[in-house]
């Protein structure tokens, strides 16, 4: 006849003995025999074990070392520590639990591997399942790395920073019944050279170790200013060793570090810095400089120092600027410093020209900057003055001039042009409201419209250019500060504003007729889409003679 074997847990009793217990926490009350019972009761709480050995790379047993556990996201584990022979167990570990075991011990390395105890436990026999570990190998940490760093022309680095991690220091020695899922075990080191350029790495595992785990020493060496002007003016250096390299030269290592910028064939180029634009990149946020902060830029060869030529002027290009320039790094980079004020939320242009210390290829470019922080933008303001071209000299806006007006910072327009109005005046002394008046309620209403004045810009409406005798000519950033709008296109019957006159314009931007295309924003990214109100001075200025 066949045996059936119940798989449920049933509540027991045990008779005559008074309450049942289970001192043993394996989830089947004490005491239950019966040999004419072939049901096996399974555990409410099914658990196994997690054992294992310890040992050094020579195979030798260590004892003391401390293994901890780490149940699942349990706040609290297991630990144990391993007797002479290298070995540990630790019971009542929940089935089909994922732990994480770190073996520790003063001198050696520290090794960290993971297991799931098997689901088995539990079942038949009961609590039976167990993950083991190992044997697991530790490192010794007593030997050192020593490594000559020298500069890119070949003297000592002296205070050059690196990190040498030791990838493999321990191992854990697998074997079919083995369920180890994962295995960590690094040395991290850092030093500082000497005077000497010498950089020690103390505590690590020896050559000899690393090589019977097949490891590796990896280097790194932090790039260096070297002339302590607060630019980086080497490369940083990284290689790998194996163990087994080491062990066959027991020499030591030389790392020289690179110029910062290699020397390339070819025209002379600029690679890098914080003014993208000198090198045709025109996004203003890779174009900010914060008021204080020098410029820098990175050449792909050296340039001979009595080249370099930088001019600067404001947004205009009609006001020159001081700057100075200074070469860096044998040529490799610049670091140019204006030396006036340089004021938040304002564009500045920049002219360099060099010549390559390697052959005849120079360089003339030109480029721009926006003064501030791209993590604070300005707040989006109009100043207090609108100055008017006075075509014939009358000290009096008159219909058909053009009026300029003045935001604290760059703006680019995309789509169409943003309408201009006055607010509270009857433009044309009539009842009927005209072009230019404001109604705010009316988004249909049609005002003068507003455009970019950046520098060489052609104004039509007046017949002639925006600062026509530049500095230089710069380069056209799309971003400006400065926007016209032609007074009335009719000139018929319009009213006149002597030079001086308070007025307040506003700037419709929530008027636009095409809000997804039609986009003003500022150098920092922020949209202008709410209506600004403007009370300035309408100021007399002469046209700009061509």
């Amino acid at each position: 006849m066949k045996k059936q074997v119940l798989m449920a847990v049933l509540p027991l009793m045990v008779w005559g003995c008074g309450d049942p217990t289970d001192a043993d926490n394996d989830g089947v009350a004490d005491g239950i025999r019966d040999p004419n019972n072939v049901s096996v009761v399974v555990p409410s709480t099914p658990k196994g074990t997690v054992s294992g050995q310890v040992l050094s790379t020579t195979l030798q047993p260590l004892a003391d070392v401390t293994v901890a556990m780490t149940i699942g996201s349990q706040p609290t584990g297991k630990s144990a520590t391993t007797d002479a022979s290298g070995n540990f167990v630790m019971t009542d570990v929940p089935a089909a639990a994922q732990v994480l075991l770190t073996f520790s011990k003063g001198g050696y390395s520290t090794l960290r591997a993971s297991s799931i105890v098997p689901a088995a436990a539990g079942t038949v026999p009961i609590n039976n399942g167990n993950a083991s570990f190992g044997p697991v190998t530790l490192t010794q940490l007593n030997s050192s790395l020593a490594v000559t760093v020298v500069t890119p022309q070949g003297r000592p680095a002296v205070g050059a920073k690196g990190v040498l991690e030791v990838d493999k220091a321990g191992s854990v020695i697998l074997s079919n019944y083995d369920s180890v899922s994962s295995v960590v075990s690094k040395v991290y080191v850092e030093a500082t050279a000497d005077s000497n350029g010498i950089l020690t790495f103390n505590g690590i595992p020896s050559g000899v170790e690393l090589a019977r785990l097949g490891g590796t020493y990896n280097l790194w060496i932090a790039p260096m200013d070297t002339n302590g002007d607060g630019v980086v003016d080497t490369g940083g250096y990284t290689k790998s060793y194996s163990g087994g390299s080491i062990v066959g030269s027991q020499a030591t290592t030389l790392a020289q570090l690179n110029f910062s910028k290699p020397s390339g064939a070819g025209a002379l180029a600029i690679e890098g810095g914080n003014v993208g634009s000198l090198k045709g990149d025109l996004d203003p946020f890779r174009n900010m400089v914060r008021p204080g902060e020098p410029i820098y830029v990175y050449f792909n060869q050296p340039v001979q120092p009595g080249s370099l030529i930088v001019r600067m002027t404001d947004e205009y290009a009609k006001e020159t600027l001081a700057v100075t320039p200074q070469v860096n790094i044998g040529g490799y980079s610049a670091t140019l410093t204006p030396s006036g004020s340089v004021q938040e939320g304002k564009e500045y242009n920049l002219a360099l020209r060099a010549m390559s210390a390697e052959g005849s290829s120079s360089i003339d470019t030109k480029g721009f900057f926006v003064a501030g922080s791209s993590s604070s933008p300005p707040a989006i303001t109009v100043s207090g003055n609108a100055t008017f071209y006075d075509a014939n000299s009358s000290g009096i806006l008159e219909a058909g001039e053009v009026v300029v007006v003045n935001f604290n910072q760059p703006i680019k327009r995309s789509g169409t042009p943003v309408y201009v109005f006055f607010d509270g005046v009857d433009l044309n002394t009539s009842s009927t409201v005209v072009q230019g008046e404001w109604t705010p309620t009316n988004k249909s209403a049609v005002g003068f419209s507003l455009f970019s004045f950046e520098p060489q810009t052609f104004v039509p409406e007046s017949g002639m250019y925006a600062d026509p005798r530049p500095v230089f000519p710069p380069r056209a950033s799309n971003y400006s500060s400065r926007y016209y709008f032609r007074y009335s296109s009719t000139g018929s019957g319009y009213k006149t504003f002597p030079s001086g006159s308070p007025v307040t314009l506003q700037l419709a931007f929530d008027f636009l007729s095409n809000p997804s295309g039609d986009v003003y924003e500022s150098a920092w990214g922020t949209p202008l889409t709410t209506t600004i109100a403007a009370n300035v001075t309408l100021v007399a200025v002469q046209p700009p003679t061509n």
